[in-house]
């Protein structure tokens, strides 16, 4: 790997919290605000196998002993929990820090929720698309400042994971504010299991994929078209800062229309000229016919 990636963190992992009591019965919003909704014992029990999981992921690679994690934690109760079980897995030498970060929290709904307005808004969200209903902002660009700048005081010899326990949407966005997919893509992506984890890992060029973690498989069933699966195979050997030309997304659904080259696109331009200059004599001949007579 390139020594400019030795500070990268080699894997971004994403977790969604464990089972709620929202999750297992949403009448739960209407007598607690969200950010008090508790796990359910289910989900502590899912939590900790989400910790146990990271564990041997993180400690799988023989030739990195040396690795540790930096952990971002929503703040509502439910993603707190969740770490705090996580963190059953882990000794206190291999944590180098936590962040509570609000601009991770989950989408806004209010404190106590009526049932029947729940059901309505959630309807204007399906309208309006998860997307345009709430975007969060600048938790990406802080988290780049915070490795920019070694805010973790990383020692360049060990292995940095950063793991971001949040929300189901949270995580959706975070993945396509990070891979630059459309609001359309955003839309086909599917929630995320509770305790789920989705693991972004570094590869030898420098840029994030999941495709090395996880399978092909996997991905379509978390929503990925076959043109995103391809970009994230893709992204597994590619240069940090590199442009995929063929990237459908990028270019094909804006640009689909123009020439291949400016010889091309002269000789197409010229061809629409001499078009709309034969309709505009074709439809002045036929004003001239049914004018005859009848115009004074």
């Amino acid at each position: 790997m390139s020594s400019d990636n030795k500070l990268l963190p080699k894997r971004i992992i994403l977790v969604r919290h464990g089972e709620s009591e929202g999750n297992l019965d949403t009448s739960a919003y209407t007598t607690t605000p969200d950010h008090k909704i508790q796990l359910t014992e289910s989900g502590l029990l899912q939590a900790q196998e989400a910790g146990a999981r990271l564990r041997s992921l993180l400690s799988s690679n023989p030739s990195s002993p040396e690795w540790r994690v930096c952990f971002y934690v929503s703040p509502y109760d439910r993603t707190r929990s969740t770490l705090r079980e996580i963190g059953r897995s882990f000794s206190r030498r291999r944590v180098i820090g936590v962040r509570e970060e609000c601009r991770i929290r989950e989408q806004d709904f209010g404190n106590f929720q009526v049932k029947e307005r729940m059901r309505a808004t959630k309807k204007v969200r399906e309208r309006f698309g998860r997307f345009f209903y709430r975007f969060p902002e600048g938790f990406l660009e802080s988290l780049w400042r915070d490795i920019d700048m070694n805010r973790l005081h990383m020692n360049p010899t060990h292995e940095l994971n950063f793991v971001i326990v949040s929300h189901g949407l949270t995580s959706r966005v975070f993945l396509m504010k990070w891979f630059k997919w459309t609001v359309e893509q955003f839309e086909a992506l599917n929630n995320p299991g509770n305790s789920e984890i989705r693991v972004m890992e570094l590869g030898q060029g420098g840029d994030y994929s999941l495709a090395i973690h996880h399978t092909e498989e996997e991905l379509e069933r978390w929503g990925l078209s076959p043109e995103m699966i391809a970009d994230q195979k893709w992204r597994v050997n590619a240069h940090k800062g590199e442009w995929k030309e063929d990237c459908k997304w990028y270019f094909g659904d804006f640009f689909d229309h123009m020439a291949d080259s400016d010889h091309e696109s002269e000789a197409d331009g010229t061809e629409e000229v001499v078009t709309n200059l034969n309709l505009l004599t074709n439809s002045g001949d036929n004003n001239e016919e049914l004018c005859n007579g009848q115009c004074s």
